[in-house]
């Protein structure tokens, strides 16, 4: 399973590192994802969601 949250399809991004001289080497800007016990029709599951779907409101927490 990838890492991507759950709610907005948010997932890592790739790129370029890039150094003094402009060498290039791929990198990767992950995602602020958090594994969290969640409610998906009334069953409990962990799912990764990131921090702004947690913030908003967009999830229910299963206790």
């Amino acid at each position: 399973m990838s890492r991507k949250c759950i709610v907005c399809e948010k997932k890592s991004k790739s790129g370029n590192n890039v150094s003094h001289s402009n060498r290039k080497t791929k990198r990767l800007w992950l995602a602020n994802l958090q594994k969290v016990n969640i409610l998906i029709d009334g069953k409990k599951s962990k799912e990764y969601v990131c921090t702004k779907c947690l913030k908003a409101g967009k999830v229910k927490k299963a206790l």
